[in-house]
Protein backbone atom coordinates (compact mmCIF):
# COMPACT_ATOMS: atom_id res chain seq x y z
CA UNK A 1 0.00 0.00 0.00
CA UNK A 2 2.99 2.20 0.27
CA UNK A 3 3.63 2.50 -3.49
CA UNK A 4 -0.46 3.57 -3.45
CA UNK A 5 -0.68 5.97 -0.96
CA UNK A 6 2.22 7.91 -2.68
CA UNK A 7 0.84 7.26 -6.18
CA UNK A 8 -2.54 9.08 -5.00
CA UNK A 9 -0.16 12.17 -3.77
CA UNK A 10 -0.69 13.61 -7.29
CA UNK A 11 -3.69 15.20 -7.93
CA UNK A 12 -3.56 14.66 -11.70
CA UNK A 13 -4.92 11.39 -12.94
CA UNK A 14 -2.73 10.67 -16.09
CA UNK A 15 0.21 10.75 -13.72
CA UNK A 16 -1.47 8.81 -11.08
CA UNK A 17 -2.40 5.77 -14.06
CA UNK A 18 0.60 6.06 -15.24
CA UNK A 19 2.77 5.69 -11.93
CA UNK A 20 0.61 2.57 -10.92
CA UNK A 21 1.00 0.89 -14.40
CA UNK A 22 4.53 1.52 -14.36
CA UNK A 23 4.84 -0.12 -10.78
CA UNK A 24 2.81 -3.21 -11.63
CA UNK A 25 5.16 -3.50 -14.85
CA UNK A 26 8.00 -3.60 -12.15
CA UNK A 27 6.46 -5.91 -9.97
CA UNK A 28 6.00 -8.87 -13.03
CA UNK A 29 9.20 -7.93 -14.32
CA UNK A 30 11.45 -7.55 -11.74
CA UNK A 31 14.67 -9.66 -12.04
CA UNK A 32 15.37 -12.03 -9.22
CA UNK A 33 19.32 -13.98 -9.16
CA UNK A 34 19.35 -16.99 -6.81
CA UNK A 35 22.76 -18.42 -6.22
CA UNK A 36 22.92 -22.34 -5.58
CA UNK A 37 26.42 -24.19 -4.37
CA UNK A 38 28.20 -26.84 -2.55
CA UNK A 39 30.18 -29.72 -3.53
CA UNK A 40 29.79 -32.32 -5.84
CA UNK A 41 26.92 -35.09 -5.08
CA UNK A 42 25.77 -32.84 -2.19
CA UNK A 43 22.41 -32.65 -4.12
CA UNK A 44 22.33 -28.57 -5.62
CA UNK A 45 21.71 -29.49 -9.58
CA UNK A 46 18.42 -31.39 -7.86
CA UNK A 47 17.43 -28.52 -5.81
CA UNK A 48 17.89 -26.17 -8.56
CA UNK A 49 14.98 -28.18 -10.33
CA UNK A 50 13.26 -28.20 -7.95
CA UNK A 51 12.97 -24.57 -6.97
CA UNK A 52 12.02 -24.39 -10.64
CA UNK A 53 8.72 -26.73 -10.62
CA UNK A 54 10.76 -29.49 -12.00
CA UNK A 55 11.88 -33.00 -12.05
CA UNK A 56 15.51 -34.37 -13.15
CA UNK A 57 14.18 -35.76 -16.18
CA UNK A 58 11.54 -33.19 -16.83
CA UNK A 59 13.04 -30.82 -20.26
CA UNK A 60 15.30 -27.97 -19.67
CA UNK A 61 16.70 -29.71 -15.83
CA UNK A 62 20.08 -28.99 -14.77
CA UNK A 63 21.86 -32.26 -15.11
CA UNK A 64 22.48 -34.58 -12.03
CA UNK A 65 23.91 -37.58 -10.61
CA UNK A 66 27.46 -38.87 -11.80
CA UNK A 67 27.81 -35.80 -15.00
CA UNK A 68 30.85 -33.88 -15.26
CA UNK A 69 30.46 -30.90 -12.69
CA UNK A 70 29.78 -27.27 -13.76
CA UNK A 71 32.55 -25.89 -14.21
CA UNK A 72 31.06 -22.45 -14.91
CA UNK A 73 27.98 -20.68 -13.29
CA UNK A 74 24.99 -21.47 -15.16
CA UNK A 75 21.66 -19.88 -15.06
CA UNK A 76 18.64 -21.64 -15.54
CA UNK A 77 15.48 -19.53 -15.99
CA UNK A 78 12.33 -20.41 -14.56
CA UNK A 79 10.26 -22.05 -17.07
CA UNK A 80 7.11 -20.00 -15.21
CA UNK A 81 8.71 -16.72 -14.72
CA UNK A 82 11.69 -16.48 -17.17
CA UNK A 83 13.16 -13.37 -15.12
CA UNK A 84 13.59 -15.19 -11.85
CA UNK A 85 16.96 -17.16 -12.79
CA UNK A 86 18.84 -19.77 -10.65
CA UNK A 87 22.04 -20.42 -11.03
CA UNK A 88 23.65 -23.42 -10.47
CA UNK A 89 27.39 -22.76 -9.40
CA UNK A 90 30.75 -25.16 -9.69
CA UNK A 91 31.67 -26.91 -6.67
CA UNK A 92 33.58 -24.76 -3.99
CA UNK A 93 37.00 -23.98 -4.79
CA UNK A 94 39.58 -21.67 -2.78
CA UNK A 95 38.10 -18.60 -1.53
CA UNK A 96 39.58 -16.25 -3.81
CA UNK A 97 39.77 -18.29 -7.23
CA UNK A 98 35.76 -18.65 -6.54
CA UNK A 99 34.92 -14.82 -5.51
CA UNK A 100 36.69 -14.18 -9.01
CA UNK A 101 34.79 -17.00 -10.80
CA UNK A 102 31.16 -16.94 -9.83
CA UNK A 103 31.00 -12.59 -9.20
CA UNK A 104 28.90 -12.82 -6.16
CA UNK A 105 27.39 -9.06 -6.91
CA UNK A 106 25.49 -10.75 -9.86
CA UNK A 107 23.08 -12.73 -7.66
CA UNK A 108 20.38 -11.58 -4.75
CA UNK A 109 21.47 -14.32 -2.35
CA UNK A 110 23.27 -17.41 -1.93
CA UNK A 111 22.56 -21.59 -0.99
CA UNK A 112 24.91 -23.34 0.36
CA UNK A 113 24.25 -26.80 0.40
CA UNK A 114 26.56 -30.03 1.95
CA UNK A 115 25.04 -33.44 1.86
CA UNK A 116 27.22 -34.83 4.66
CA UNK A 117 28.91 -31.71 6.58
CA UNK A 118 29.55 -28.06 5.65
CA UNK A 119 33.88 -27.33 5.39
CA UNK A 120 36.17 -24.96 5.97
CA UNK A 121 35.95 -23.91 2.20
CA UNK A 122 31.79 -23.44 2.81
CA UNK A 123 32.46 -21.40 5.95
CA UNK A 124 35.61 -18.89 4.44
CA UNK A 125 33.19 -18.46 0.96
CA UNK A 126 30.17 -17.69 3.61
CA UNK A 127 32.22 -15.12 5.78
CA UNK A 128 33.42 -13.50 2.17
CA UNK A 129 29.75 -13.22 1.23
CA UNK A 130 28.69 -11.33 4.51
CA UNK A 131 31.61 -9.09 4.44
CA UNK A 132 29.85 -8.34 1.52
CA UNK A 133 27.05 -8.13 2.71
CA UNK A 134 25.36 -10.98 0.86
CA UNK A 135 22.55 -12.76 2.77
CA UNK A 136 23.88 -16.90 2.82
CA UNK A 137 21.38 -19.82 3.76
CA UNK A 138 22.99 -23.04 4.49
CA UNK A 139 21.23 -26.36 3.71
CA UNK A 140 21.99 -30.19 4.97
CA UNK A 141 21.06 -32.02 2.70
CA UNK A 142 19.62 -35.69 2.52
CA UNK A 143 18.65 -35.66 6.14
CA UNK A 144 16.17 -38.69 4.60
CA UNK A 145 18.88 -41.00 4.93
CA UNK A 146 20.47 -39.79 8.01
CA UNK A 147 16.54 -40.26 9.28
CA UNK A 148 16.32 -43.94 8.29
CA UNK A 149 19.71 -44.58 9.49
CA UNK A 150 19.06 -43.35 13.22
CA UNK A 151 15.62 -44.82 12.97
CA UNK A 152 17.47 -49.01 12.04
CA UNK A 153 20.37 -48.16 14.77
CA UNK A 154 18.44 -46.81 17.48
CA UNK A 155 14.87 -48.38 17.06
CA UNK A 156 13.75 -48.03 20.37
CA UNK A 157 15.17 -44.45 21.00
CA UNK A 158 14.67 -42.92 17.71
CA UNK A 159 13.48 -39.15 17.34
CA UNK A 160 13.18 -37.83 14.02
CA UNK A 161 12.72 -34.32 15.56
CA UNK A 162 15.84 -35.08 17.84
CA UNK A 163 17.58 -36.09 14.96
CA UNK A 164 16.90 -33.13 12.88
CA UNK A 165 17.77 -30.72 15.80
CA UNK A 166 21.09 -32.51 16.05
CA UNK A 167 22.15 -32.17 12.58
CA UNK A 168 20.91 -28.71 12.76
CA UNK A 169 22.74 -27.63 15.98
CA UNK A 170 26.40 -29.52 14.72
CA UNK A 171 26.40 -27.72 11.59
CA UNK A 172 25.65 -24.12 13.03
CA UNK A 173 28.01 -25.01 15.89
CA UNK A 174 30.64 -25.85 13.56
CA UNK A 175 30.04 -22.84 11.38
CA UNK A 176 30.44 -20.36 14.02
CA UNK A 177 33.57 -22.26 15.28
CA UNK A 178 35.08 -21.41 11.79
CA UNK A 179 33.53 -17.12 12.02
CA UNK A 180 30.15 -17.29 10.27
CA UNK A 181 28.17 -14.79 11.92
CA UNK A 182 24.56 -16.37 13.31
CA UNK A 183 24.18 -18.76 10.55
CA UNK A 184 20.76 -19.57 9.10
CA UNK A 185 20.56 -24.00 8.80
CA UNK A 186 18.20 -25.72 7.17
CA UNK A 187 17.59 -29.62 7.31
CA UNK A 188 16.33 -30.36 3.76
CA UNK A 189 15.56 -33.85 1.36
CA UNK A 190 15.46 -32.91 -2.39
CA UNK A 191 13.07 -35.62 -2.84
CA UNK A 192 10.59 -34.63 -0.51
CA UNK A 193 11.11 -30.82 -0.65
CA UNK A 194 7.20 -30.21 1.25
CA UNK A 195 8.70 -31.87 4.56
CA UNK A 196 11.20 -30.80 7.10
CA UNK A 197 12.94 -27.28 6.88
CA UNK A 198 12.26 -26.02 3.16
CA UNK A 199 8.66 -23.57 4.33
CA UNK A 200 10.91 -22.12 7.17
CA UNK A 201 13.93 -21.47 4.78
CA UNK A 202 11.33 -20.02 1.99
CA UNK A 203 10.06 -17.49 5.42
CA UNK A 204 13.31 -17.08 6.30
CA UNK A 205 14.69 -16.02 2.63
CA UNK A 206 11.19 -13.95 1.86
CA UNK A 207 11.94 -12.07 4.83
CA UNK A 208 15.03 -10.81 4.35
CA UNK A 209 14.21 -9.62 0.56
CA UNK A 210 13.45 -6.18 -0.69
CA UNK A 211 9.47 -6.42 -0.72
CA UNK A 212 9.13 -6.18 -4.74
CA UNK A 213 11.57 -8.61 -4.88
CA UNK A 214 9.77 -11.15 -2.26
CA UNK A 215 6.37 -11.21 -4.54
CA UNK A 216 8.53 -12.61 -6.96
CA UNK A 217 10.05 -15.30 -4.73
CA UNK A 218 6.68 -15.99 -3.72
CA UNK A 219 5.02 -16.70 -6.68
CA UNK A 220 7.83 -18.62 -8.38
CA UNK A 221 7.98 -20.83 -5.11
CA UNK A 222 7.05 -24.84 -5.80
CA UNK A 223 3.93 -25.79 -4.60
CA UNK A 224 4.88 -28.48 -1.97
CA UNK A 225 2.85 -27.70 0.75
CA UNK A 226 0.02 -25.77 2.24
CA UNK A 227 1.55 -22.92 4.04
CA UNK A 228 3.78 -22.26 0.38
CA UNK A 229 0.05 -21.65 -0.96
CA UNK A 230 -1.26 -19.69 1.65
CA UNK A 231 2.10 -17.14 1.73
CA UNK A 232 1.38 -17.24 -2.65
CA UNK A 233 -2.36 -16.29 -1.79
CA UNK A 234 -1.18 -13.48 0.51
CA UNK A 235 1.42 -11.91 -1.14
CA UNK A 236 -0.85 -12.20 -4.95
CA UNK A 237 -3.95 -10.70 -2.82
CA UNK A 238 -1.36 -7.52 -1.48
CA UNK A 239 -1.23 -6.64 -5.54
CA UNK A 240 -4.93 -7.19 -6.24
CA UNK A 241 -5.94 -3.61 -5.53
CA UNK A 242 -2.90 -2.32 -7.95
CA UNK A 243 -4.09 -4.95 -11.49
CA UNK A 244 -7.51 -3.64 -10.68
CA UNK A 245 -6.95 -0.06 -10.61
CA UNK A 246 -4.72 -0.02 -13.74
CA UNK A 247 -7.28 -2.20 -15.54
CA UNK A 248 -10.05 0.31 -14.97
CA UNK A 249 -7.93 3.63 -15.38
CA UNK A 250 -5.78 2.57 -18.79
CA UNK A 251 -7.21 1.37 -21.80
CA UNK A 252 -10.48 0.55 -20.43
CA UNK A 253 -13.67 -0.29 -21.98
CA UNK A 254 -17.13 -1.01 -21.51
CA UNK A 255 -17.37 -4.70 -21.05
CA UNK A 256 -20.24 -6.65 -23.64
CA UNK A 257 -23.09 -7.10 -21.11
CA UNK A 258 -22.39 -4.83 -18.69
CA UNK A 259 -22.39 -1.27 -19.83
CA UNK A 260 -22.10 0.43 -16.09
CA UNK A 261 -18.51 -1.75 -16.04
CA UNK A 262 -15.49 -0.58 -17.94
CA UNK A 263 -12.13 -2.07 -17.94
CA UNK A 264 -8.99 -3.50 -19.42
CA UNK A 265 -10.28 -7.31 -20.29
CA UNK A 266 -6.75 -8.07 -21.57
CA UNK A 267 -4.98 -6.69 -18.44
CA UNK A 268 -7.40 -9.04 -16.49
CA UNK A 269 -7.11 -12.23 -18.68
CA UNK A 270 -2.81 -11.38 -18.12
CA UNK A 271 -3.54 -11.40 -14.19
CA UNK A 272 -6.01 -14.69 -13.67
CA UNK A 273 -3.92 -16.68 -16.37
CA UNK A 274 -0.72 -15.78 -13.86
CA UNK A 275 -2.66 -16.97 -10.72
CA UNK A 276 -2.98 -20.35 -12.63
CA UNK A 277 0.43 -20.74 -13.19
CA UNK A 278 1.70 -19.72 -9.69
CA UNK A 279 -0.57 -22.31 -8.57
CA UNK A 280 0.43 -24.92 -11.26
CA UNK A 281 -3.39 -24.80 -12.14
CA UNK A 282 -2.58 -24.18 -16.06
CA UNK A 283 -2.73 -26.70 -18.61
CA UNK A 284 1.34 -26.97 -18.81
CA UNK A 285 1.77 -27.86 -15.31
CA UNK A 286 -0.99 -29.79 -14.29
CA UNK A 287 0.31 -32.42 -16.96
CA UNK A 288 3.85 -32.65 -16.23
CA UNK A 289 2.55 -33.05 -12.97
CA UNK A 290 0.52 -36.39 -14.00
CA UNK A 291 3.71 -37.63 -15.92
CA UNK A 292 5.91 -37.28 -12.62
CA UNK A 293 3.80 -38.35 -10.91
CA UNK A 294 1.75 -41.48 -12.61
CA UNK A 295 -1.69 -39.58 -11.44
CA UNK A 296 -4.31 -38.94 -13.79
CA UNK A 297 -4.52 -35.95 -16.01
CA UNK A 298 -8.33 -35.96 -15.93
CA UNK A 299 -8.86 -36.34 -12.39
CA UNK A 300 -6.19 -33.35 -11.60
CA UNK A 301 -8.27 -31.50 -14.38
CA UNK A 302 -11.41 -31.97 -12.85
CA UNK A 303 -10.34 -30.32 -9.57
CA UNK A 304 -9.58 -27.19 -10.99
CA UNK A 305 -11.75 -24.06 -12.43
CA UNK A 306 -12.06 -23.03 -16.01
CA UNK A 307 -12.61 -25.01 -19.36
CA UNK A 308 -9.35 -26.81 -20.02
CA UNK A 309 -7.42 -24.95 -17.79
CA UNK A 310 -7.10 -22.03 -19.50
CA UNK A 311 -8.46 -18.00 -19.45
CA UNK A 312 -10.75 -16.82 -22.08
CA UNK A 313 -12.38 -13.16 -22.48
CA UNK A 314 -15.47 -14.99 -22.38
CA UNK A 315 -14.72 -16.30 -18.94
CA UNK A 316 -13.52 -13.01 -17.63
CA UNK A 317 -16.89 -11.26 -18.93
CA UNK A 318 -19.02 -14.31 -16.88
CA UNK A 319 -16.54 -13.70 -13.52
CA UNK A 320 -17.12 -9.74 -13.73
CA UNK A 321 -21.04 -10.24 -14.10
CA UNK A 322 -21.32 -12.63 -11.05
CA UNK A 323 -19.28 -9.90 -9.54
CA UNK A 324 -21.35 -7.15 -10.35
CA UNK A 325 -24.09 -8.70 -8.69
CA UNK A 326 -21.87 -9.63 -5.27
CA UNK A 327 -20.97 -6.05 -5.26
CA UNK A 328 -22.67 -5.04 -2.20
CA UNK A 329 -22.80 -1.30 -0.44
CA UNK A 330 -20.98 -2.97 2.32
CA UNK A 331 -18.40 -4.23 0.08
CA UNK A 332 -18.45 -0.43 -1.60
CA UNK A 333 -17.95 1.13 2.05
CA UNK A 334 -14.47 -1.42 2.66
CA UNK A 335 -13.50 -0.09 -0.53
CA UNK A 336 -14.28 3.80 0.20
CA UNK A 337 -11.31 3.58 2.60
CA UNK A 338 -8.61 3.42 -0.51
CA UNK A 339 -7.79 6.35 -1.35
CA UNK A 340 -8.90 5.34 -5.36
CA UNK A 341 -12.20 5.76 -5.16
CA UNK A 342 -11.81 9.72 -3.89
CA UNK A 343 -9.88 10.37 -6.70
CA UNK A 344 -10.94 8.08 -9.71
CA UNK A 345 -14.89 8.52 -8.72
CA UNK A 346 -15.81 8.26 -12.20
CA UNK A 347 -14.70 4.36 -12.61
CA UNK A 348 -16.00 3.09 -9.16
CA UNK A 349 -18.49 0.51 -9.71
CA UNK A 350 -15.90 -0.71 -11.95
CA UNK A 351 -13.40 -0.99 -10.04
CA UNK A 352 -15.57 -2.94 -6.93
CA UNK A 353 -17.09 -5.10 -9.64
CA UNK A 354 -12.93 -5.86 -11.04
CA UNK A 355 -11.39 -6.18 -7.27
CA UNK A 356 -14.58 -8.43 -6.12
CA UNK A 357 -13.68 -10.60 -9.70
CA UNK A 358 -10.26 -10.90 -8.58
CA UNK A 359 -10.15 -11.59 -4.87
CA UNK A 360 -12.56 -14.08 -5.69
CA UNK A 361 -10.91 -16.14 -8.68
CA UNK A 362 -7.70 -15.55 -6.33
CA UNK A 363 -9.49 -17.63 -3.73
CA UNK A 364 -10.47 -20.41 -5.75
CA UNK A 365 -7.58 -20.67 -7.57
CA UNK A 366 -5.87 -21.26 -3.86
CA UNK A 367 -8.24 -23.59 -2.79
CA UNK A 368 -7.84 -25.95 -6.27
CA UNK A 369 -4.34 -25.89 -5.35
CA UNK A 370 -4.72 -26.87 -2.00
CA UNK A 371 -6.98 -29.70 -3.25
CA UNK A 372 -4.12 -31.33 -6.04
CA UNK A 373 -1.62 -31.34 -3.04
CA UNK A 374 -4.30 -34.37 -1.77
CA UNK A 375 -4.47 -36.19 -5.03
CA UNK A 376 -0.20 -36.17 -5.41
CA UNK A 377 2.57 -37.56 -3.62
CA UNK A 378 4.06 -35.25 -1.29
CA UNK A 379 7.54 -34.32 -3.22
CA UNK A 380 8.59 -31.19 -5.52
CA UNK A 381 5.47 -30.23 -7.56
Amino acid sequence: MAAFSEAFQEDNLSVITAKLRGTLQSLENVRLDIAITGGAGSGKSTFVNALRGLGDEDQGSAKTGTVQPTLDPTPYPHPKYPNVIIWDLPPLLSTDKYLEKVLPSRYDFFIIIASERFTTSHAQFACALQRQEKCCFFVRSKVDVDIAASRQRRPSTFSEEGVLLEIRENCRAYLQAEGVVRPKVFVLSMFELGKYDFQLLSETIARDMESYKRHAFLVALPNVSQPILEKKATSLLQHVWLVATVACTVNAQPVPGLPKVSCDLGLLMHSLASYRRSFGLDSASLYRLAERTGGSLQAMQSQVCGPLCEVSERQVIDLLGRASKDTTATFARELASLPVLGVLASCSLSFATVYQMLRAYLDEAAKDAQQLLTLVPPKGR
